[in-house]
């Protein structure tokens, strides 16, 4: 069956190019233009992803990803933010709320297909399955996509979950930004560095009290310690 991919844009000349080019790459493409009628079709439909214009009539981008990642029947959908405002903490806040990925307008359509399907390529449990990686008091199960210390559940998002997995495997060896980019996101973007530190700080919070075993190697990237 066709992955679903919901938009929630409301530039029609914007959405219709996004849609044109979904269907092209084989997908099924849902279309709202206004907030809270994307909200309502996300938990309706729950798409295999949803692209979030920032600011829209009704209800705001931010304010549709916030409600979706506090409900447990949609918090795994992957998120990408879609906005005209370049500004870098529009982009911090919306890491902060869960989202995947973030691309400033105009952007190129191919850009944004090869970033879809980078995001569901992560979201996707079976493209790392292995056995439960263990380190200490944490646990990883790749085939489930949990993460747990002393077996209580980390609420990660598939993007947090990706991350952590990589520089699980890899305990002891440094990880550049980049090749977190090229491992964890799938592309590498200039000027995308920071999205790599916002993503560990958020997951450094989720970790604790095991922040500390990601060390920041500077100048470098960050390491899991052995």
């Amino acid at each position: 069956m066709d992955k679903s991919i919901l938009v929630v844009e409301d530039d029609r000349d914007i959405s219709g190019l996004i849609g044109w080019h979904l269907k092209a790459e084989g997908f099924r493409a849902l279309m709202e233009a206004d907030g809270q009628k994307g909200l309502d079709v996300a938990l309706r439909e729950k798409p295999d992803l949803i692209i979030l214009d920032l600011m829209l009539p009704g209800i705001d981008g931010l304010e549709i990803c916030k409600r979706l990642k506090k409900n447990r029947d949609t918090e795994h959908i992957p998120v990408i933010m879609l906005t005209a405002r370049g500004e870098e903490i529009d982009r911090i806040v919306g890491f902060e709320l869960g989202a995947d990925d973030y691309m400033v307008k105009p952007f190129s359509p191919r850009e944004l297909m090869l970033r879809i399907r980078a995001v569901l390529r992560r979201a996707d449990p079976e493209a790392e399955k292995s056995s439960v990686i263990r380190h200490g008091r944490l646990s990883v199960d790749p085939d489930k996509h949990t993460a747990a210390i002393d077996e209580i559940p980390l609420e990660l998002t598939v993007t947090e979950f990706n991350l952590l997995l990589e520089l699980l495997k890899n305990a002891g060896r440094v990880r550049t930004r980049d090749q977190l980019l090229d491992r964890v996101w799938g592309y590498r973007f200039e000027g995308y560095h920071r999205t790599v530190d916002t993503h560990i700080r958020r997951l450094r919070q989720k970790l604790d009290p095991l922040a500390d075993d990601i060390e920041t190697v500077r100048g470098i990237g960050y390491r899991f310690r052995e």
